[in-house]
């Protein structure tokens, strides 16, 4: 009784494992349907699919395992690392000019093509400008601080100009300038001249009464309100002045070839063109290392981890794996479980085998002793 107990317990343990996958299709007696077919795991085939599916992208695939998997500083380090690696076999080291590298992307004549654009960048420029002083005043267009810059010169002009008068003209520079417009004065009247002459005296004495008026002319107190009064005038009027009106009919296309020969004399850009990166940027992969990879970094995981999420939802990886499973065949899968669970499934087997041995010898004891009895 204990072997035929272990053998029904192992059997009926083996083929309810068996019974888990086969059949893989129902089976048919007349019409009807045999109980138990197809096997557990064929019959909820879709269902076992769709939970599957709901279990990876809830537990297994979430975005927060992508995000400890690849947004981190190890990644972070593996990027910078090839990034930099990368820069330098390909860009920095390179043996290759500007020129070479523009050749290389489809461009030619680069240097002439540039020059161009500086031509009509700066011919443009001129144009706007132009267009935009068209019938503005000075006013309009000055900058508020430069006004207010100008205008507190212009206050403190007239005292300027009063004390370098009384410096000049008490100067011996300011006596001879006195002394000559004097005696070219009385040269000029004729009699008349001689006349004024003879009525004060010497010209030095002349020249002495002028000097001392002008200093006590300067010096007086009206003077330097007058003369305020006259700059602040002038000013005004130069404020409400049209802008395109003080350059009048002047030609200022000299001008503005002049500036276009400057700048592209600067620029050198033919010269330029057959510089390799290095040598025009010696420092340039320390400092894309430290500005620029930096930061760009930060940009990509900053997006990558705002369109993760999204990224995922339009995968539909929950969908993804259902129809995986759905398309794998039936023994596939059984061999999946089974590689996986082999061990597992034999013991159960083997447990089975050993409870139907141990009921069986616990029945064979309790025949024998209800025979002695």
């Amino acid at each position: 009784m204990g072997l035929i107990g272990a053998l029904i317990g192992g059997f009926t343990n083996h083929i309810a494992i068996k019974m888990l996958f086969r059949p893989y299709e129902a089976k048919y007696i007349g019409g009807r349907r045999l109980p138990f077919t197809p096997g557990l795991i064929p019959k909820r085939r879709d269902e076992l699919a769709r939970q599957l599916g709901k279990t990876v992208v809830e537990h297994l695939l979430t975005p927060e395992t992508f995000k400890k998997r690849f947004f981190n500083d190890a990644m972070r380090e593996r990027l910078a690392g090839w990034a930099e690696r990368q820069l330098a076999a390909h860009v920095f080291k390179s043996p290759r000019t500007f020129r070479e590298w523009f050749q290389l992307a489809g461009q030619t004549e680069v240097d002439t093509k540039a020059e161009q654009r500086i031509d009509s960048f700066i011919n443009q420029q001129f144009l706007q400008l132009a267009a935009f002083i068209e019938g503005k005043t000075v006013r309009e267009l000055m900058p508020d601080l430069l006004k207010a810059e100008v205008e507190q010169r212009v206050d403190d002009a007239a005292p300027y100009v009063i004390d370098r008068g009384i410096e000049f003209f008490a100067s011996a520079d300011g006596r001879a300038a006195i002394r000559s417009l004097i005696d070219e004065f009385l040269a000029t009247r004729g009699r008349f001249g001689l006349m004024l002459q003879s009525l004060f005296g010497e010209s030095e004495s002349l020249v002495d009464r002028v000097q001392q008026e002008m200093i006590k002319f300067l010096t007086a107190p009206n003077t330097e309100v007058i003369l305020g009064a006259l700059i602040r005038k002038e000013w005004e009027k130069f404020l409400d002045k049209r802008a395109d009106a003080l350059f009048g009919q002047a030609d200022l296309m000299p001008a503005v070839d002049s500036v276009k020969t400057l700048v592209k004399k600067k620029a050198a850009i033919s010269a330029r063109l057959d510089l390799t990166v290095a040598q025009a940027w010696p420092k340039g992969l320390e400092w894309t290392m430290h500005n620029l990879i930096p930061t760009a970094l930060d940009s990509l995981f900053v997006q990558g981890e705002a369109k993760l999420e999204e990224m995922i939802q339009k995968i539909n990886m929950e969908e993804m794996v259902r129809e995986q499973v759905d398309s794998f065949p039936l023994n596939r899968i059984e061999d999946l479980v089974l590689g996986i669970s082999r061990r597992e499934f034999k013991m159960i087997t083997v447990l089975g085998a050993v409870l139907g041995g141990v009921i069986g010898l616990v029945q064979g004891l309790l025949v024998q002793l209800m025979n002695m009895i």
